[in-house]
């Protein structure tokens, strides 16, 4: 068995330290629902299909009728009618009969089989077929996808647009899913402005406090960008034990090292419990993790690129345990461009 790469051991001792689904639920409108997570599992309130259909188009017949059949000595069937998508029965099939089917069109249950349009001969009221062919050949039984009260998705799903579409098939328009945690985001350092600031000569606009925030959203949480921290020790810690207040995560990108101070790991320890110290791995001394009781506190680097692969690393990693996700710990990738 290989050995965990010090990046996801990193995450994992990260992930381990994060209460797992904490978050509160609330009712989601369907429409609304893409990239949510199920707080609790979604059963089927009906079979899935909700009837016996034909899932091609052709003739459903009586099997017993084909099992003489054969190239040297085809059977034949009058056509005796047509059961359309939308009809609510099929009439009896009699024996030596078949009945015109097309996707989706409702089947009885019992020893009948479809024919494909492709396998059948046709002259004018009647086909004839060339082989025997097997019960329920090309029919969809009810509840073959789902029975009724059978999970359909469970807890845990990020909800996908296919996920969406299955919700929908089952006539269900509300949704139970994890509230949208709340991240507060800080930019540290005193040579960070205002990205709408004019540009002074030593400045560097503050670029990441919006990205992150994007990031955030797409992450499936709620971004509150709280400012611009200067590299002052005693205001910063009180600025973050503040945020703790009304935050479900703390996401500060930059101020790493100030002079010779640790000064984002020691804030860390000031403020909470500091649990990862860098990562022995590419550009990894900028990220450092720890906890302020069950609230997890995210520090990435200042360079843009590297701040959003270690949000992506860590923050949603994180937010994925919170909302009680099954999502995969998220894999590194070569930073992006600036």
């Amino acid at each position: 068995m290989s050995e965990q790469s010090p990046l996801l051991e990193a995450q994992q001792t990260f992930v381990n330290a994060v209460p797992s689904g904490n978050l509160n639920s609330e009712q989601c409108k369907l429409e609304d629902a893409l990239g949510r997570t199920l707080a609790s599992d979604l059963t089927a309130p009906t079979d899935m299909p909700p009837y016996h259909r034909a899932i091609v188009e052709g003739f459903v017949v009586n099997t017993a009728d084909t099992q003489a059949a054969s190239e040297d000595a085809p059977v034949s069937f009058a056509i005796k009618g047509e059961v359309k998508p939308g009809d609510n029965s099929c009439p009896t099939i009699e024996p030596g009969c078949g009945l015109r089917v097309s996707t989706g069109s409702i089947l009885p249950d019992g020893p009948y089989s479809t024919v494909r349009m492709w396998e059948v001969k046709i002259d004018g009221d009647s086909f004839t077929v060339s082989r025997p062919f097997p019960p329920r050949f090309f029919i969809e039984d009810k509840g073959c996808d789902l029975a009724e009260g059978a999970v359909a998705i469970p807890a845990g799903t990020k909800l996908s647009p296919l996920d969406i579409g299955t919700i929908a098939s089952m006539g269900i328009d509300t949704v139970e899913v994890s509230c949208k945690p709340i991240v507060s985001i800080f930019s540290s350092g005193d040579e960070v402005i205002p990205y709408t600031d004019p540009m002074t000569p030593g400045a560097i606009r503050d670029s990441n406090s919006l990205m992150l925030a994007a990031a955030v959203s797409e992450a499936g949480a709620i971004p509150k960008i709280v400012g611009i921290m200067q590299d002052d020790f005693d205001k910063f810690v009180s600025a973050v034990k503040q945020a703790l207040e009304n935050s479900d995560m703390i996401l500060i990108s930059g101020g790493t090292a100030i002079g010779d101070r640790d000064f984002i790991s020691d804030l860390l320890k000031e403020t909470g419990e500091l649990l990862i110290d860098g990562v022995p791995m590419r550009s990894g001394r900028p990220l450092i993790m720890g906890m302020a009781g069950k609230t997890p506190i995210v520090c990435v680097a200042g360079h843009p690129p590297e701040a959003l692969r270690g949000f992506h690393l860590f923050g949603t990693a994180a937010l994925n345990c919170m909302a009680g996700s099954t999502a995969p710990m998220p894999e590194d990738a070569p930073p992006q461009q600036s």
